[in-house]
């Protein structure tokens, strides 16, 4: 049998939770198809505050640990007392040289995917990346342009039209164009999971999704015409919906995932069901990754409470998808 490569976790931002909850995955799960991209003392320094019994290695490539291990591909070094909590230029530096490093190693098929461990946007800024996130990052490394993040938990998937962007200029990103390639991405992404024959809904941006156009008019000249040409091209997608009863339509199970005009509108409705099972997907890449549904959590840092319910589901979800092309 061939041997399925393993799934690289980058370790994020070291002044967050990413080092703990990678390290607290790995003493309850005990896993052997994972590799962590980072810090050896880092990853060292955050099993001694959890107080697991955990062998780490270092490795010069993609080489999963036994069980009971951690294998980690170091990509720099970090000061052994690096402050928790606060915004670090050092810790932005190496967590994007280990998304960086993790992105190679995909492209070369030498891992399987990505799951990565949340990074703060302030210290990319402040160590000179000219990027406001993985989205951006992993796009511009594998040259795609036509990609999108979708949110999804355990009865809820949503994907977006516009992403880290102001709300005014979300509203101007609203053209029949990004309807369309939005609505193509997501029968992209559930494909990609393992769903044969997608069902997606489109929310509306105005309230009522316009109601006949008397509170707007961009679904009766924008979107539905994205929809019907949709449709015509042979997509199973309906709507525009009223925003304020799609996604609880979608969670009863009548659509297997939502199409959301702007960040917010799509990701309140994913996480108001709690933030543990929640996975970040990024569509329409060559490779796969997915990623925790928060953030660095800098309140809690260095605490030892921090929860990795959301990296098991990332880690999860990331099998399926290998699973679902086929390893």
């Amino acid at each position: 049998m061939t041997r399925i490569p393993p799934l690289a976790i980058t370790m994020g931002d070291a002044a967050g939770i990413g080092p703990e909850i990678i390290a607290r995955h790995f003493a309850a799960e005990k896993p052997r198809d994972l590799i962590v991209v980072g810090d050896l003392a880092q990853m060292e320094r955050a099993i001694r505050m959890i107080g697991a019994e955990i062998r780490v290695e270092c490795v010069e490539g993609p080489i999963p640990a036994a069980a009971g291990r951690m294998a980690v591909l170091p990509v720099g070094s970090l000061p052994a007392d690096l402050p928790f909590g606060k915004v670090d230029a050092r810790a932005g530096k190496l967590a994007y040289a280990a998304i960086l490093a993790a992105i190679r190693l995909a492209k070369s098929e030498q891992v399987s995917g990505i799951v990565t461990a949340p990074i703060h946007k302030e210290a990319l800024h402040a160590a000179g990346v000219p990027f406001p996130g993985h989205t951006e990052i992993l796009a511009h490394e594998t040259g795609t342009r036509d990609f999108g993040m979708m949110l999804a938990d355990e009865r809820l998937r949503v994907i977006l039209v516009s992403i880290h962007v102001s709300l005014a200029e979300a509203l101007r990103r609203v053209t029949h164009e990004t309807e369309l390639r939005t609505i193509r991405l997501a029968d992209q992404a559930c494909r990609a999971l393992g769903i044969a024959k997608p069902r997606i809904a489109v929310a509306g941006l105005n309230p009522h999704a316009g109601e006949g156009g008397l509170f707007g008019r961009e679904e009766i000249e924008i979107i539905a015409p994205a929809i019907a040409e949709a449709r015509s091209a042979g997509l199973d997608v309906h709507g525009p919906f009223p925003p304020d009863t799609v996604f609880m339509q979608a969670r009863r199970g009548a659509y297997d995932i939502v199409v959301a005009q702007y960040h917010d509108q799509g990701l309140i409705a994913v996480k108001l069901n709690g933030i543990e099972k929640g996975v970040n997907v990024t569509v329409g890449l060559p490779i796969i990754r997915t990623s925790v549904d928060h953030g660095t959590a800098f309140d809690i840092a260095g605490k030892g409470i921090a929860d990795p319910s959301s990296l098991g589901e990332a880690i999860r979800v990331a099998r399926q998808m290998v699973a679902a092309r086929g390893g």
